[in-house]
């Protein structure tokens, strides 16, 4: 790395730095590690999807917040389509149903019913206010530090893709339908890095100060994940799916 600590790391450094945060990613979150490995139970995954729920109807808010912030004509015309990908859309003949229908279909696919999912009831107290902090930072901050904290999509497609991989091997009581949505995200998360990567490689790459508070604010949005398991595992997500909690 550049020794010069007043000085600006090159955009190659950068990236490095910025793609060695995996190591936080929260694939490494034990609860993610039992899933990875077939040893959570049915109740469990169920407990898992019904409070990530959550947090896929909160990003298109988080985008939306990104956008009402945003004065760069180009960055809004690319980002929107984060919102039709999670809240579909239906216009001049295109119909798709986008990422929050595809997630309830994962609920279904696990044994939940729709009403489980979309009504919120198994989604504990922790779990909101890791997914609540996450988009008020998006509302609150520049709109550039927002499309930072996106980043955490550097290391989604594998783990997108070890669920596909491993779930019907694990867990082959999940309707394979349900899978759905790991598959459209595969495609989706490696678009939303290309430009999301390329807007932080440039804006913050000006100076060190900026590139340092890039890592942070990485970093942060690494921390919500890790809180976000961290609730659901403590939560042990013990659901009864025959009624709502008292």
């Amino acid at each position: 790395m550049n020794p010069n600590t007043s000085q600006p790391w090159s955009q190659a450094e950068f990236e490095t730095l910025l793609r060695g945060k995996s190591s936080s990613y929260h694939i490494h979150h034990p609860f993610h590690v039992m899933m990875a490995e077939g040893k959570l139970t049915r109740q469990q995954l169920q407990g898992w999807v019904a409070n990530r729920f959550y947090y896929q109807i909160s990003i298109p808010l988080k985008d939306a917040a990104i956008l009402s912030n945003c004065d760069n004509r180009e960055i809004r015309r690319e980002w929107i389509l984060r919102i039709l990908d999670h809240d579909g859309l239906q216009l001049a003949g295109i119909h798709d149903e986008g990422g929050i229908e595809a997630w309830v279909g994962l609920g279904e696919a696990v044994g939940l019913s729709r009403d489980d999912v979309v009504s919120l009831r198994y989604v504990v107290p922790a779990a909101r206010f890791a997914v609540d902090a996450y988009v008020n930072f998006a509302r609150r901050q520049p709109w550039q530090e927002a499309v930072a904290s996106s980043l955490t999509e550097l290391f989604a497609p594998h783990i997108h893709q070890q669920r596909i991989d491993t779930w019907p091997t694990h867990y082959p009581w999940v309707d394979a339908e349900g899978l759905r949505y790991f598959k459209q995200r595969l495609t989706q998360a490696r678009r939303d890095v290309a430009h999301g990567l390329h807007f932080t490689l440039d804006h913050f790459s000006q100076t060190r100060a900026l590139q340092e508070r890039a890592l942070e604010i990485l970093q942060f949005k690494l921390d919500v994940l890790w809180a976000l398991a961290d609730a659901i595992m403590l939560s042990q997500c013990e659901i009864d799916i025959k009624g709502p909690k008292p």
